[in-house]
């Protein structure tokens, strides 16, 4: 007859039990958050098709056409997202997917010269001229080169914590690191859903906002910025266009030639999309104006939704048609 089975032969049985019962429910859980993140960036939007590929996107509201950029890791779903934070009543929100985003083409060798012009297309197949444009982070540089080459479809521009320029300083290659970091993570589904949860507070300050920001967050700006993370799965449909935004070139002193009305909101601590290149396209687009806010980070949307909704509302009203 068998003796009673060692003590430190059962610890090891039960820590495996326990080990593959927590790899059942991680497993669960992902499958389970992923189903429902498919899901969700298959219904709602439209498709498209022009000179530069099939555009996706989607239209909300009525009132003067406002196009909302969104920004590396988004799609029509992350501009729909942030066109509800900034945006009131009395606006129609036009959110494209950009160039490699969810179902919208990504042309061989384009740029953001041709994304902007992908706009433009959008909007003749609308019947839509003339719209207010909201771009949020590296929605930026496509919004420039649409306001450059496209003046007369461009009634106001608003930069939210947007891409603009690039210096060539040590504070700048930290920022170039921090979005090669996260094109990275944006690659794979799993990869991205595991380190958004295991790794919170590290992954928002790749996203620039350091651990001061995120400590001081209440729970309406936590919720937001917990949903902004979540709109981002699943990251596999979005790969192509995280990696056309990490290499494409921005723009450069040919801001210069911008006439349209320009808002540029931005935080001083933002280490993703640095304060000192929102001050610089200030300097260069003629009558350019610069709200800076002292803390918010890339977060800035949702750290100070009401006061930024303000600024952008009053910015769109003001120069559009009435």
């Amino acid at each position: 007859m068998k003796g009673p089975v060692p003590i430190a032969t059962a610890c090891g049985l039960l820590a495996a039990v326990a080990l593959a019962a927590a790899a059942a429910a991680v497993t669960l859980a992902y499958r389970r958050d992923m189903a429902r993140a498919y899901a969700r960036i298959g219904a709602g939007s439209e498709r498209l098709a022009t000179p530069w590929g099939d555009i996706e996107y989607t239209l909300a509201g009525s009132g003067a056409p406002v196009l909302v950029v969104h920004g590396s890791g988004g799609g029509f779903d992350q501009g729909e997202f942030l066109g509800r934070l900034v945006l009131g009543d009395g606006v129609r929100r036009i959110t494209p997917s950009r160039f490699g985003y969810l179902r919208s083409s990504l042309p061989a060798g384009a740029g953001f010269a041709d994304q902007a012009h992908a706009y433009a297309a959008l909007l003749d197949r609308l019947g839509i001229d003339r719209v207010a444009v909201v771009a949020f982070s590296h929605g930026g540089p496509s919004a420039l080169w649409l306001a450059m080459l496209h003046p007369q479809r461009v009634a106001s521009l608003t930069l939210l914590s947007a891409g603009v320029t690039a210096s060539a300083d040590a504070a700048q290659q930290q920022a170039d690191r921090q979005g090669a970091a996260l094109m990275w993570i944006f690659q794979r589904d799993y990869r991205c859903w595991a380190l958004t949860r295991a790794l919170r507070g590290r992954f928002l300050a790749l996203m620039g906002a350091d651990a001061q920001v995120v400590a001081a967050l209440g729970p309406e700006q936590r919720r937001l910025v917990d949903e902004l993370i979540e709109i981002m799965n699943p990251v596999e449909p979005r790969a192509a266009g995280t990696a056309f935004d990490h290499r494409a070139a921005l723009p450069d002193a040919r801001i210069a030639a911008i006439r349209a009305p320009t808002l540029v909101i931005h935080a001083r601590d933002d280490s993703l999309q640095r304060f000192a290149n929102a001050e610089a396209a200030v300097r260069l687009i003629p009558g350019a104006r610069l709200a800076a806010f002292e803390r918010g980070g890339h977060l800035l949307a949702a750290v100070e939704r009401d006061a930024v909704r303000a600024l952008v509302m009053q910015h769109v009203r003001a120069h559009s048609r009435p």
